[in-house]
C-alpha cells in the first residue's frame, strides 16, 4: 500500500519524506487555507520534496473552468496530479486530462457507483472518504471493499486512494481489503509506529544496558 500525507504543511512532509515512508501528498482548499500560505508556492515546494504524485485541486465547477485551472496547475511540476470533484463536469475533465497524459485524482467519492464512473472516465486515483462516510452512519470500509470488488471484476487501472482517514484502524482495514493507496494526516501516520509493548521493551533494554556500564563508541 502506498502512503500519501494529507497535508499542506511543508515541514511535516519533509520529515515524513526523510523516513522513506512517503509515496505522495494530497492537498485540498481547506488544507491550503489551514497552512496560511500561497497555493501555488506551497504546491511547488511540496512537489520538490516528494517524487510521487501531489494532488492539487481545482476550484472551478464547470468543465471549461476546470480545464483552465488544470492547465495552470500541471505546469508547476511533472508530479502534479489534478484533483477534480466527482461531478459530471469533473468526470468530463478527468477524461480529457488523463487522455492527455495528466494524472487525475477524482475526489469526494461516497458510493461504489460513483467509483465505477470515475474508473470509466480514466481516473488515475479515486478518493472514497471513509471517515466522512462513517460520520454519516455508513460503513466506510464496506465502501472500499465494494470498490475493490468492482475494479477487480473489470480489471480497471484506477487506484483506490482511501481518504478521510481518521485513525490507524482505517489504514489497517484498507490494507487488508487491498486498497492501493491511503492518505492520512501526518499525526495518524506517525501513530502507526506506537505500541505500548514496543515502548516497554525499549525501556527494559535501556535499563539493562545502563547496568552494564558500557557505551557504544
Amino acid at each position: 500500500m502506498k502512503f500519501f500525507a494529507d497535508t499542506a504543511d511543508v515541514a511535516d512532509i519533509a520529515e515524513l519524506a526523510a523516513t522513506g515512508l512517503l509515496d505522495g501528498v494530497t492537498t485540498n482548499p481547506s488544507l491550503i487555507h489551514k497552512s496560511g500560505r500561497d497555493f501555488m508556492e506551497v504546491t511547488r515546494e511540496i512537489c520538490a520534496l516528494v517524487d510521487g504524485p501531489v494532488s492539487a485541486e481545482v476550484v472551478a465547477l464547470d468543465h471549461a473552468g476546470m480545464m483552465r485551472e488544470a492547465e495552470i496547475l500541471r505546469k508547476i511540476a511533472d508530479n502534479v496530479c489534478i484533483k477534480v470533484p466527482l461531478t459530471i463536469d469533473g468526470l468530463k475533465s478527468c477524461k480529457a486530462l488523463t487522455s492527455d497524459g495528466t494524472m487525475v485524482n477524482v475526489t469526494l467519492c461516497f458510493s461504489a457507483a460513483q467509483a465505477l464512473l470515475a474508473a470509466k472516465a480514466g481516473a488515475t486515483f479515486i478518493s472514497p472518504f471513509v471517515g466522512r462516510h462513517d460520520d454519516n452512519g455508513f460503513d466506510g470500509m464496506q465502501l472500499i471493499a465494494d470498490i475493490r470488488l468492482i475494479y477487480d471484476n473489470y480489471d480497471f487501472g484506477t487506484e483506490i486512494l482511501v481518504a478521510s482517514v481518521r485513525h490507524g484502524i482505517h489504514i489497517l482495514e484498507a490494507a487488508k481489503i487491498g486498497a492501493d493507496v491511503m492518505t492520512a494526516p501526518p499525526a495518524v501516520i506517525r501513530g502507526l509506529v506506537k505500541h505500548v509493548l514496543t515502548d516497554k521493551g525499549i525501556e527494559g533494554f535501556l535499563a539493562d544496558w545502563a547496568k552494564t556500564g558500557q557505551s557504544i563508541a
